[in-house]
C-alpha cells in the first residue's frame, strides 16, 4: 500500500512555474538556477483543481474564438495582398513593378531585333554602294546598339525592382500567416492546458476514492501527516552531466515516539531541455541500494523505494541513490523530489506532508560537473501555522511569503528555473492551471 504523491509533485512544480507558461513563452527557459534550492509544498484540493479546470475551459474557449477570428482576418489580408487584384499598397507596387519589368523586357527584345536588322543592312551593301550609304548604315547600327545597351540596363533595373517589390509582398504574406500561426498555437496550447487540468481533476477524484478504500486502517482511520518522518539529501550536486552517473544519499529518520513497521522513501526526478517544453526524463535512470538490499535496484514506476524497512522511534536508515544520465541527454533543467511514508500492521499509516524539492542544471556530455556540496534547504512553515516562508533567491537572500505561507503568493524568485519540469506535460500544465487560480485568489485577497 502506497500513498500516492503524483498531484503533490505537480503542485510543487506549479507554485514555482510562472503564469506565463500558459502562453508557452520560451523566454523563461533560458534562466538557470544560481544555486541548488529546496522548497516544500502541499497537495492541491479537489476544489482548487475544479477551479483550475474551469479557468482552463474559459481560456480555451477564448483561444478558439481568437483563432477563428484570426483565420477570417488572414483570408482578407491575403486577398488584399494578391498581385492580381489586391488593393494593399505592397500588392499594387508589386503588380506595377512586374508590369514595368515586362515592358522593359519587351523593349530590350525590340532593341536587340533592331541591332540584328541594322547589321544585316550593313552587310547587304555592295561594292557599288556610295560612301554616304555606307556611313548611314554604320550610323544606324551604332545607334541600334546604343539603344539595345540602354534597354538591357533598363531591363536589369526593372527586374531588380520587381524582385524587391515581390519580396516585400511575400514578406507581408509570411508575416500574416505567422500571426495567424500564433493564434493557432495558442489554441492548441490552451487545449493542452484544458486537457491537463481535466486529467488532473479526474486523477485527484480517483485518488480520493482510492484513498478512502485503500488507505484506511482496520479501524477505519485515514493515513495522517507525520511531520517527524523526515528525509534529508546529501551529496546531490547542482549540475549533472550527460553520460555520467552521480551517487548521493537519502537519510530517512523517524523522529517520532512511535514504531513504524514499514517505511517507504519517495524519490521522483523530472527534467526538460533548455526550452522547458520537451521532457527528457527518458534519458534518466534512478537506482537505489540499502544496507538490507545492497544490490543496485531500479526505482519502481511509482517512484517508491521499499528497502528502508522498519524504523524504531529516533532511528534512521540511509538509502544510497545513483542517478545515471544517458550520453544523449540534452542540456536543460531538472528537479528532484523527496519524501517518506510509513505503514503499520495495525492499519495506521501516514507520511511527511511536504515534498523536499532540489533543482539542478543538466549539462551536455563533456561538460564540467557541478559542485558536490550539499544543498542548503530553506525552512518552510508547517501546515496550520502562519508566518513567513524563506526560500532561495537569485541573490542568495531568502524571500518571504504572505501570512498564508503560500509560495504561490509571491511567484517565487526561482520560478523561472522550474518551467516545464513535470512528470509529463499533462501533469505540469494541470498544475500550472492550479497555480493561476491560486495566484488570482491571492490578488483578490490583497
Amino acid at each position: 500500500m502506497k500513498i500516492r504523491r503524483v498531484l503533490a509533485t505537480a503542485v510543487a512544480l506549479a507554485v514555482t512555474t510562472p503564469a506565463a507558461l500558459l502562453s508557452v513563452s520560451p523566454a523563461y527557459a533560458d534562466a538557470k538556477p544560481t544555486a541548488q534550492t529546496q522548497e516544500k509544498q502541499s497537495k492541491p484540493t479537489i476544489k482548487e483543481l475544479e477551479e483550475a479546470a474551469a479557468e482552463a475551459q474559459k481560456a480555451y474557449d477564448k483561444a478558439v474564438k481568437a483563432e477563428a477570428a484570426g483565420r477570417v482576418e488572414l483570408e482578407k489580408t491575403l486577398d488584399d495582398l494578391s498581385e492580381v487584384n489586391g488593393t494593399h499598397p505592397l500588392a499594387v507596387a508589386s503588380a506595377a513593378a512586374k508590369q514595368a519589368a515586362e515592358d522593359a523586357a519587351a523593349a530590350k527584345t525590340a532593341a536587340d531585333q533592331a541591332v540584328t536588322e541594322a547589321k544585316a543592312a550593313l552587310d547587304a551593301l555592295t561594292e557599288d554602294a556610295t560612301e554616304a550609304e555606307r556611313t548611314a548604315a554604320e550610323t544606324a547600327l551604332s545607334e541600334a546598339e546604343a539603344t539595345a545597351t540602354a534597354a538591357a540596363t533598363a531591363k536589369t533595373a526593372a527586374d531588380t525592382a520587381a524582385a524587391e517589390a515581390r519580396e516585400k509582398l511575400d514578406d507581408a504574406r509570411v508575416a500574416a500567416v505567422r500571426a495567424y500561426g500564433v493564434l493557432q498555437n495558442a489554441a492548441e496550447n490552451a487545449l493542452a492546458v484544458k486537457a491537463a487540468a481535466d486529467a488532473a481533476l479526474a486523477k485527484a477524484i480517483k485518488e480520493a476514492e482510492e484513498a478512502g478504500e485503500g488507505e484506511e486502517g482496520e479501524e477505519g482511520g485515514d493515513c495522517e501527516p507525520e511531520l517527524d518522518l523526515t528525509s534529508k539529501v546529501t551529496g546531490l550536486p547542482d549540475k549533472l552531466v550527460a553520460g555520467t552517473s552521480t551517487d548521493f544519499s537519502l537519510r530517512v529518520t523517524n523522529g517520532s515516539d512511535r514504531h513504524m513497521d514499514e517505511v517507504l522513501a519517495f524519490v521522483s526526478v523530472h527534467a526538460t531541455d533548455t526550452s522547458g517544453l520537451k521532457d527528457t526524463e527518458k534519458f534518466f535512470r534512478l537506482q537505489w541500494s540499502t544496507k538490507s538490499a545492497p544490490k543496485w535496484q531500479n526505482a519502481d514506476p511509482d517512484n517508491y523505494i521499499d528497502g528502508v524497512g522498519a524504523l524504531k522511534p529516533g532511528a534512521h536508515a540511509d538509502v544510497k541513490l545513483r542517478l545515471t544520465l544517458d550520453k544523449a541527454t540534452p542540456a536543460g533543467n531538472g528537479v528532484a523530489f523527496f519524501a517518506a511514508d510509513f505503514f503499520n500492521e495495525d492499519g495506521t499509516c501516514g507520511g511527511a506532508p511536504d515534498l523536499d524539492m532540489y533543482e539542478f542544471d543538466v549539462k551536455a556530455a563533456g561538460s564540467k560537473p557541478g559542485k558536490t556540496d550539499d544543498a542548503k534547504p530553506s525552512k518552510t512553515t508547517r501546515p496550520g501555522n502562519t508566518g513567513t516562508t524563506p526560500q532561495g533567491s537569485a541573490s542568495g537572500t531568502p524571500a518571504t511569503t504572505g501570512t498564508n505561507g503560500s509560495l504561490a503568493a509571491t511567484g517565487s524568485s526561482s520560478a523561472t528555473t522550474s518551467i516545464a519540469l513535470a512528470g509529463g506535460a499533462a501533469v505540469l500544465l494541470g498544475a500550472a492551471a492550479v497555480f493561476v487560480v491560486r495566484r488570482r485568489k491571492t490578488g483578490a485577497d490583497a
